[in-house]
């Protein structure tokens, strides 16, 4: 990960984080984090102040850039700052966005029965019913019936017949 055109500072980011054991890919992609954090200051992330990274943020936000990324950003200078720096106050107060968990698409009965016609064979038909929770239409009254006679069943334990057997 080491060059001879590589800045002390860059060199010293590097050691933390091999120090740490870091990824490869790991200090590759924070090496470049900082680099465009550098880049969009016009200087060396050095001399930035907590304003700098709080624009950087922005900027990032408004650009478009997906969560993850803005967060994988927040953590490079926050580890920047505090290991290779020793500048806590510059990102004490910076925090990761946490994205909001999307709900699950849940099919009509209507969409359901649909999706099962449409499988193109038997095979593909049962994996989608156990999926779905379906059972042929056939069979739906003798699940109904099942669950009477085992309610049934359970309530008289001294029956015989078809009833369980046991303690």
């Amino acid at each position: 990960m080491t060059d001879e055109a590589t800045s002390p500072l860059r060199r010293r980011m590097i050691e933390d984080m091999t120090i740490r054991k870091f990824a490869p890919k790991t200090q590759h992609d924070y090496v470049q984090r900082v680099k465009n954090f550098a880049v969009f200051l016009g200087r060396s992330p050095e001399t930035a102040s907590f304003e700098d990274v709080r624009r950087y943020q922005l900027h990032l936000a408004s650009s478009g850039v997906g969560v993850p990324t803005i967060n994988q950003t927040v953590s490079t200078l926050r580890f920047f700052f505090k290991v290779t720096l020793k500048r806590n106050e510059i990102v004490e107060h910076t925090h990761v966005i946490h994205e909001p968990r999307k709900l699950p698409v849940v099919l009509s009965p209507e969409e359901v029965a649909r999706l099962l016609d449409a499988a193109p064979g038997l095979k593909y038909k049962a994996a989608l019913s156990v999926a779905y929770g379906r059972r042929p239409a056939g069979q739906r009254g003798r699940l109904a019936q099942d669950l009477r006679h085992r309610q049934q069943a359970d309530d008289h334990p001294g029956r015989t017949g078809q009833g369980r057997q046991g303690p």
